[in-house]
């Protein structure tokens, strides 16, 4: 059955007028995100009250006043508080497996198929107003360090839970039926969706669970580095490593033999992916989960952090029709970020674009994505050569690791194709004698080409606990300053604080250095110049080493010295 639009449920229930419906569409379509309801109810056409009527009304809902409602005790502990902030619900009722839920948002269609997955239970939703959802959250749901724990000290003490997992841990064959029963066991559900859901939220880009002989590690990897968790009981890591099996439609029964999956979520409203990789190990199955989440990623080249002269000569380079332009640095430096808001800013109707990734990581419309699976024999060279017969103009090649695909890539620039790629090396120039390295021959680099970034991640100071700070003598010594070189400027680190975990960090940004070819550049490769040399040679045409952009981090009060020296190497 068709869904009524919402602007005419409110005109049939006698809110608005037909001409007040046009202006609310006029309005809406010059802010095309805003919800048609929000909007009346912010022009002062609707109140909340007839807002919430009006959406019951749409999706054929009941409506719940919550002003002094408590959640009972049963279905208060059925959801997590990360769940009722990310969802924006509150449980009103738990009963034959069936839980009742009040929402300010039954658009969001979503919602009841996740929590049916994450929970176990049946969901039935009721509309209830913005400011009152918003209320009973912070009166009810505010607490979540403390749930986590709360939910690891309720494991240990659960006898039964002990006994399930002990049985079937060992190496024999195991009962299917009995492991069932343990990975859908409430605990284990809510531990791990707990888990889930608060590493989504910090915008973590790894979760670990790791097995050893006496423990079972939880780590959740932020900005680059890793923080332990409270860890579970070490009896319960068979459940849950299992758990995330069955969520990624893996072999249970299979506990010997590397396995990849994936778990497509919808959290807060937006699609998140988890790609998951379980290794076996002596202890048991080690498990990380890759969190690919749209939403903290902004694919724009003006979000990638790039200073506005480098930022310019970038723009212009991949707007050439012909050459190669590569982005290196180590794994996790957002080269694959870099790329694919560059080949967002060229996605124009009139060209064609063709992707080659292992895996593909975001889903970009309007652009032909194709993962790479060595199993069948789709490699980056199997895969490059077939791209070129579907009269592609750009082509992402998501690494070049061998001669094979260099020489294709090289072969699709020499006729008439840009082509973007990724190579491991530590900064621009090094790059030249990696291709040599490889084997490509040193006038198919000069002709082909075009351009070569290198980029790292440091992590950002957290605006909440910024303050100044003295260098210390090592510091400086580490970025070649004196105190007197060093003059009136500044250093700054992040004391910590609850906004950023008492890390003093919160977030990254990216340090780059953008080595463009030209003519000089070109011969001298061609006369079999070293890496320093074109260090030397780029950096008096004003190309920016990654040293120098950290420093300016460091004096804008951006980052700090240990972050700047830790992700460069010192050229001079």
């Amino acid at each position: 059955m068709a869904i009524r639009r919402i602007g005419q449920i409110l005109v049939d229930l006698g809110f608005i007028t037909d001409d007040q419906l046009e202006m609310l569409l006029e309005e809406q379509s010059q802010n095309p995100g805003q919800k048609l309801g929000k909007i009346a109810e912010d022009m002062g056409l609707i109140n909340e009250d007839q807002l919430v009527q009006a959406l019951a009304e749409q999706f054929g809902l009941q409506t719940v006043d919550l002003e002094g409602f408590v959640p009972p005790d049963e279905a208060r502990t059925a959801i997590t508080d990360a769940m009722a902030q990310l969802y924006r619900i509150i449980p009103l009722q738990l009963r034959d497996n069936v839980l009742t839920i009040a929402s300010c948002d039954p658009q969001n269609l979503s919602v009841q198929d996740e929590l049916r997955r994450f929970l176990g239970y049946e969901i039935r939703m009721l509309v209830a107003s913005e400011n009152q959802i918003i209320k009973s959250i912070d009166k009810f749901f505010n607490a979540e360090v403390e749930s986590i724990e709360k939910i690891i000290a309720e494991l240990q003490s659960d006898a039964e839970l002990i006994e399930a997992s002990k049985k079937l841990s060992g190496d024999g064959p195991i009962n299917l039926s009995d492991v069932s029963e343990l990975v859908d066991s409430a605990p284990v559900r809510k531990l791990l969706n707990m888990v889930l859901l608060l590493a989504i939220k910090d915008h973590a880009s790894d979760i670990h669970f790791e097995p050893f002989e006496e423990e079972f590690r939880i780590r959740i990897k932020a900005d680059g580095v890793l923080f332990e968790m409270v860890p579970p009981p070490r009896h319960l890591a068979f459940a849950i490593t299992t758990r995330i099996k069955v969520m990624a439609n893996l072999d249970i029964a299979e506990r010997r033999l590397p396995q990849d999956g994936r778990i497509e979520l919808t959290v807060g409203g937006h699609n998140v992916d988890l790609r998951v990789s379980v290794l076996p190990t002596m202890f048991g199955e080690s498990v990380v989960c890759r969190v690919l989440d749209r939403s903290v990623v902004s694919l724009d080249l003006n979000n990638v952090g790039m200073d506005a002269e480098t930022m310019a000569a970038f723009r212009k380079v991949i707007a050439k029709p012909n050459g190669i332009i590569l982005v290196t640095g180590p794994t996790g430096s957002g080269k694959t970020t870099t790329l694919y808001s560059a080949l967002s800013e060229l996605n124009h109707i009139e060209d064609k674009l063709i992707t080659t990734e292992d895996p593909v990581e975001y889903d970009i419309d309007g652009i032909v994505q194709i993962p790479i699976d060595h199993d069948i024999g789709v490699t980056f060279a199997s895969a490059l050569r077939a791209i070129l017969r579907q009269d592609p103009d750009k082509i992402l090649v998501g690494e070049i690791r061998d001669i094979e695909t260099a020489e294709i890539a090289v072969q699709a620039s020499l006729t008439g194709h840009t082509v973007f790629s990724t190579l491991h090396t530590n900064d621009a120039p090094s790059t030249v004698t990696r291709m040599k390295d490889m084997g490509v021959p040193t006038f198919l680099i000069t002709a082909t080409v075009e351009a070569i970034l290198a980029q790292r991640l440091v992590r950002r100071i957290c605006p909440a606990c910024k303050e100044e700070v003295e260098p210390t003598d090592e510091q400086l010594y580490e970025l070649s300053l004196s105190r007197e070189t060093l003059g009136d400027r500044k250093f700054f680190r992040g004391s910590g604080c609850n906004n950023c975990n008492n890390t003093g960090y919160k977030g990254r940004i990216g340090m780059f250095e953008l080595m463009v070819m030209d003519d000089e550049l070109r011969e001298m490769i061609m006369n079999e110049a070293s890496a320093d040399e074109l260090r030397q040679a780029a950096k008096k045409k004003g190309m920016r080493l990654l040293r120098d952009a950290g420093e300016a981090f460091i004096y804008e009060g951006k980052s700090t010295a240990e972050e700047v020296i830790r992700e460069t190497i010192l050229e001079s």
